[in-house]
């Protein structure tokens, strides 16, 4: 199992949705973060809210979350069925599930 506790291993005020947003962008995030934890192994992935110290906005859990399908082409079907969302507030896990439903594979140009 892979965990990732934000507040640790990436940042307590993880903010914005690209790298232009600032340091803690759901897009460095993904890309250096969540991304490899889903290539690499067919395993879970536990992605663990605890110290973050302010909430995470709704355009930062998309990019994040919503950009492993769009962005990263990993296929929903993974990501469903190894994402783990540890957090004290329902809104998180609510929210990415919906992202990640919606979320489709951008096509290649």
């Amino acid at each position: 199992m892979n965990t990732i506790l934000i507040s640790r291993q990436f940042s307590k005020t993880p903010f914005g949705r690209y790298v232009s947003d600032g340091p803690h962008s759901a897009e460095r995030f993904r890309r250096e973060c969540l991304a490899p934890a889903f290539k690499e192994v067919n395993e879970p992935v536990v992605v663990d809210f605890d110290g973050i110290s302010l909430a995470i906005g709704s355009s930062f859990l998309e990019e994040a979350f919503g950009g492993l399908i769009r962005k990263e082409g990993i296929p929903k079907d993974k990501v469903k069925k190894y994402l783990i969302i540890k957090s004290e507030l329902p809104f998180y896990k609510q929210q990415i599930a919906r992202f990640i439903d919606r979320a489709e594979p951008e096509k290649v140009r």
